[in-house]
This record gives structure tokens, C-alpha cells and sequence, in this order.
């Protein structure tokens, strides 16, 4: 509801007509003075000039109330987030005025933001898991709950103190529930932890102490580190040391494609002629690069060592590209669309995409396994999960539900067969098992963590690209220790990768090369008894997410080639039997030569019967093998 003052004039002649004129134009400045402040509607900003905006144009980088108060705290912020203050932290516009306030001065709950008819701002959950939080927010002693003594100024700490939730279901604890004054505590078995307060896991010794950047062998009392091949024991202990060439990190900002070393120093700008931050995934052993712009929806690539660097279009996509990797076994391109809300796949030289995974929520990045034969990827929706499947998109499975915000980055380390991902909403990188085991949380609030875009792993160390101070950082991937800010002042970092060899080993390829057997994308499954593969058709880009189209063993041909088989066996059937008839006339002896015939008794040749002269002669074929080259264009 807004407050309207009417202001009628008459102009009596034309002498007044002017100054009538001048007093409808001087008016409107009087009016607000008059009929005080203008109200604003709940979803507008009031400006510092009693202007009303929506408050999706506050902190756009765009003086929308004309005197500069709809920016006047967002210095600190990259386009498009929300500034609690000049010191606090960047929100996400749907963190604004919903009921909950995640500014410290609660700035994004404000009455002045939100109007006057939003509902009283609800703290977030600041206590620690040692101690028990109030109604109100305020923070106690778990032991206060239930003394008979109010402790919350709300006295909520004395409410509900005669339940026994272990009754019900054990509590929801998978091993021990133990019965508290007011609520339970889950309890775990020795050499077992808890996860998620409910969940009891065996204890990995060699997850626990983490000292292994690779292979870790626990015997006794004492853990034994190694390297996978292509690697050397480092100077430090449980070190793994890449070798060959040596490691560069790529990334994409506003200005072009630029190249460095893992040390912050060489830095050299490749393609200025190719601005546009966004994904970025690497052939490392080819030196190709496939990136996205952000919000668009094409898919380039470039090869670092060719001259000139020319970016090629390989993918005209449906949707934008919010997360982009290779399988550099199958030479596949995987993609995430938050527009059409999928996970999608195509061959690296630009076959028709196939859409894997569908229905889902803000899709935000994915990562690709091909050794294990694994894709996994990341929602930002309403519920938050990572997720993972085979190849193809089948066999889905949800490696982590709980406690996740806003999980946008992800990556592999698959010499110790971990995930890790950045959680916007945490401000922090987390690690799971490629099985969603054995959670740790790496990487907490440092000043460099406010907004992630690309994630990366090489040897001990975890590197990231942070939007808000501009910069690509790295820490200790096992603690998150040693941080060190390698390159800053980067205008609009993006997406980033590491270039080494050592990062992609070879394997096998599940159906040959992709595209021998299916006219566009062979996509691969590798995790049931049998290998299978499906071929993907442009008929099949609607919803059809878990129906392969073509799913066989990968020892059997299909259908289609079956039948060119039986038809080639068939027609060189016919044509031999053609050629014995035609050799039984030419070589059988008339009546008047007949003392010329030859006699076959004495012939040794195990194809011939013996027991006739006439043409009538019998083939013993015991095999008969055709060769097909599968992999031939």
C-alpha cells in the first residue's frame, strides 16, 4: 500500500496559465513533505531519497535509486550477492528477507529491507555442538537443560524434559541411544566413529591420522605411506611427487585464458582475444582446454601448444553451463545445465549432447572418474545433495545429504579415491569417499573462501579461484594448513585446472573407440557384472534419463551388426556353393575320354570324399571365422 496525495489546480485565465503551469511541476516537491514518507511495499528497498526499488536491484553494481544507497555496502561484494556490511559477509539474493537472518547485524532481515510487515527474524544456529541452543538463540551448558532451572531468558531449556526418544525407533542412532534429561545422544562401539550425530562408521586409521598424500598401508600401531606409479616419495613424509613435466595451472577470468605456475610465478595471459570467465575442464595429455563461458551456452576448446590459439566450437548446448569435465579415456564431455536442470554428455568433437541425469535442482558442477567408471555432480536447490552414477547415468546414488548449503565447486583426487567439494554456504572445503564415507572438513572461513568458482587437487594441495578477493589461493589438502594466496588482483577469475599428465592415467576403453559402434555418443556403463554401453540418438534428449536405447554386453555385437553378419555368412554360402558347381562341370569327364578319368582314391585332402568319382563331393567345414574390425572407420 502506498500513501497517494491529490493535488487539483484551474487555471482562471491566461495571465495564471503559466504560473498555474509552474505550480504542477513545483508541487510533487511539496507533497512528500506534506503527506510524509512514502511506504514502500515489503519486497522494496526504501532509498535514502524515500524512493521504492525491488530489492532484486540492490547490490547489482547499478545505482538504481539515483543517490547511490541501494550500493552504498556492497563494495565488498561481486555482482549479484548481497552485502551484510562493509566487513561481514556476501549473501545469496534468496537469503534476503526470508525469514531468517544471516547477517550478524541482520541487515538482510532489516525493517527498513524487508518492510514493516516481515515477520521477526529468526537467529541462525550459532552454538556449538557442545552446547545447546535456546528458542531465542542464546547459547548454555547441555547439563543446564532440564535442571528444574530456567537457563534460556524464553525458558526453553526446560521444555519437553520427559520424553525417552530411544523408545522410538532407537532414536534414529544405528547402534547405542542413550537417554539424556532432555533429548539423546547417539552412542558408537570402540574403532567405530559417529557421523551426522546418528550414523556409526568404522574408523579408516589411514583417513583419521591423514598423513598419506597417497597409498596408506596401516599395520600395528604404525601406518606405511607409498605412491602410485608415475609419482616419487616427496621430502616431507607420506609426500607424493609428480614426475615429468612440470605442473601449470590454467584458468579463465574476463580477460582471456591465462597460464601459471603452481608457485604463483610465470604468469603469461595465452588467449586475451578469448575473454570470458566460466568452467574449465583439461586434456592433460594433449594440452587441450574445453571451457564454457558463464551463463551461456556454448562449449569452446583450444590447444595450448598449437600457434595462433584459435578457440573452436564444439557444442552449441540447450541451457547454460554451470559445470564442466572430461572423460579422457571415452573422450566425452560432461556438463551441468541449471537451466534445464540436468547432467548431459557428448563426444569431445561435438556429437549431439544426451541428457544423463534430469529433473534436478540447480545442477552447479560435475566431476568424472572414468578408471572407476564414475560422474558425479552437485544441486544447489531446495535440498542440497552430491550425488553419483556410472557413466551412462545410471545406478544413481546420493553420497551426501546432511549438513550442506551450498555445495558449487567439486574435484577429484583419485590417486586416494576422495571428493571434495566447497560449500558456499559453510565457507568451506569438504572431503568424502568416493562411497560417501568418512567425511572431514578440510578447509574452514579463512578470508578466502567467501565465493568459490573453481576447485582443483594436485599432489598435497588443494587450489581454488575466489570471486570476491579476486585471487587463486591453495592449502593443505589434508588440514587445510600452509595457505597461501599465489596470484590476486585477477579481473573476474573463473574456473580453473592443472595441467600434468600424472593427473589422467590411461585405461581401457569400455567399447573401443566412442563412436565405432553407435552413430553418436557410446555411453559407457562399468559397474554391473556385465559391461554394458547405449548408444545415444537425438530422439532421445527428452526425459528419458534411466531407458538405455541400446544396452548389451560389451562381448556380444549388436543387433544391427548381427544382421549385417548373418547376412555376409549367407551371401558367401551362396557364392561358394556357385563356384563348386561350376568346378564340378568344367572338371567332370565325358563318355568318350572316360579312360582318361583320374581316380581320387589316393587323395589325402580331408575336404574330398573319397567314395565317388562323380561331381557329387562333400566340404567338411569345421570353422568358419569371420573377423570383424570394430574399430576401423
Amino acid at each position: 500500500m502506498r500513501r497517494v496525495c491529490l493535488v487539483s489546480a484551474e487555471g482562471g485565465g491566461s495571465s495564471m496559465g503559466h504560473l498555474g503551469c509552474l505550480a504542477l511541476l513545483i508541487a510533487p516537491l511539496f507533497i512528500l513533505q506534506i503527506c510524509g514518507e512514502e511506504r514502500c511495499n515489503k519486497d522494496e528497498f526504501t532509498c535514502r531519497s524515500s524512493r521504492c526499488i525491488s530489492t532484486k536491484l540492490l547490490c547489482n553494481g547499478v545505482d538504481d535509486c539515483g543517490d547511490g544507497s541501494d550500493e552504498d555496502s556492497c563494495q565488498n561484494c561481486t555482482s549479484g550477492l548481497f552485502s551484510c556490511g562493509p566487513s561481514d559477509a556476501c549473501l545469496l539474493k534468496d537469503k534476503v528477507c526470508d525469514g531468517r537472518a544471516d547477517c550478524t547485524n541482520k541487515r538482510d532481515e532489516s525493517r527498513e529491507l524487508c518492510g514493516s510487515d516481515q515477520p521477526a527474524a529468526q537467529t541462525a544456529p550459532t552454538c556449538p555442538p557442545s552446547e545447546f541452543q535456546c528458542d531465542n538463540g542464546e547459547c548454555i551448558r547441555h547439563v543446564w537443560r532440564c535442571d528444574n532451572t530456567p537457563d534460556c531468558s524464553d525458558g526453553s531449556d526446560e521444555e519437553d524434559c520427559n520424553q525417552n526418544e530411544c523408545l522410538v525407533n532407537n532414536g534414529g542412532c544405528s547402534h547405542h541411544c542413550v537417554d539424556l534429561p532432555m533429548g539423546f545422544l547417539c552412542h558408537c562401539p570402540d574403532n567405530m566413529k559417529l557421523v551426522d550425530d546418528s550414523l556409526c562408521e568404522e574408523v579408516d586409521v589411514c583417513l583419521e591420522r591423514d598423513v598419506c598424500d597417497q597409498l596408506c598401508v596401516h599395520s600395528s600401531h604404525s601406518i606405511t605411506c607409498d605412491c602410485h606409479e608415475g609419482y616419487r616419495p616427496g621430502s616431507t613424509t607420506g609426500a607424493c611427487t609428480a614426475g615429468g613435466d612440470e605442473a601449470q595451472l590454467v584458468l579463465t577470468t574476463s580477460k582471456g585464458i591465462q597460464l601459471m605456475s603452481l608457485f604463483g610465478t610465470d604468469h603469461e595471459t595465452l588467449a586475451p582475444h578469448l575473454p570470458g570467465r566460466g568452467p574449465l575442464a583439461a586434456v592433460t595429455s594433449n594440452r587441450t582446454l574445453y571451457w564454457a563461458q558463464q551463463g551461456q551456452n556454448f562449449i569452446y576448446r583450444i590447444s595450448l601448444d598449437k600457434e595462433p590459439q584459435e578457440a573452436v566450437l564444439v557444442q552449441k548446448v540447450q541451457g547454460s553451463v554451470s559445470g564442466l569435465a572430461v572423460d579422457w579415456i571415452h573422450r566425452l564431455l560432461y556438463w551441468t545445465s541449471p537451466d534445464q536442470g540436468s547432467v548431459n554428455a557428448a563426444l569431445m568433437d561435438g556429437s549431439p549432447e544426451h541428457p544423463l541425469i534430469t529433473g534436478l535442482d540447480e545442477p552447479s558442477a560435475v566431476a568424472v572418474e572414468p578408471l572407476q567408471g564414475f560422474v558425479f555432480w552437485t544441486q544447489c536447490g531446495s535440498a542440497p545433495k552430491i550425488e553419483r552414477a556410472s557413466l551412462d547415468g545410471h545406478g544413481r546414488t546420493a553420497l551426501v545429504t546432511s549438513s550442506l548449503n551450498q555445495p558449487f565447486a567439486i574435484t577429484l583426487d583419485i590417486p586416494r579415491q576422495l571428493l571434495y567439494w566447497f560449500d558456499q554456504g559453510a565457507r568451506s572445503i569438504s572431503r568424502v569417499t568416493f562411497e560417501g564415507r568418512h567425511r572431514k572438513t578440510v578447509v574452514e572461513s579463512n578470508g578466502y573462501l567467501d565465493r568459490v568458482f573453481g576447485l582443483a587437487v594436485f599432489e598435497g594441495y588443494l587450489y581454488w579461484s575466489e570471486e570476491v578477493t579476486r585471487s587463486i589461493c591453495r592449502a593443505n589438502k589434508h588440514d587445510g594448513k600452509n595457505l597461501q594466496v599465489l596470484l590476486s588482483d585477477i579481473p573476474s577469475v573463473g574456473g580453473v585446472a592443472i595441467i600434468q599428465p600424472v593427473l589422467q592415467p590411461n585405461g581401457p576403453a569400455a567399447c573401443g573407440r566412442p563412436g565405432t559402434l553407435c552413430p553418436h555418443t557410446c555411453l559407457i556403463d562399468l559397474q554391473p557384472e556385465r559391461l554394458r554401453f547405449r548408444c545415444a540418438s537425438t530422439e532421445t534428449r527428452i526425459n528419458k534419463p534411466q531407458t538405455p536405447e541400446i544396452s548389451v554386453p560389451a562381448s556380444t555385437f549388436s543387433v544391427l551388426t548381427f544382421a549385417g553378419i548373418l547376412s555376409l555368412i549367407i551371401f558367401l554360402s551362396v557364392l561358394l556353393l556357385g563356384v563348386v558347381l561350376w568346378l564340378c562341370r568344367r572338371l567332370q569327364p565325358s563318355r568318350a575320354s572316360s579312360a582318361l578319368s583320374f581316380s581320387l582314391k589316393d587323395s589325402q585332402d580331408p575336404l574330398i570324399s573319397h567314395e565317388s568319382h562323380s561331381c557329387t563331393r562333400t566340404f567338411r567345414i569345421e570353422d568358419l571365422l569371420l573377423k570383424v574390425d570394430l574399430d576401423s572407420d
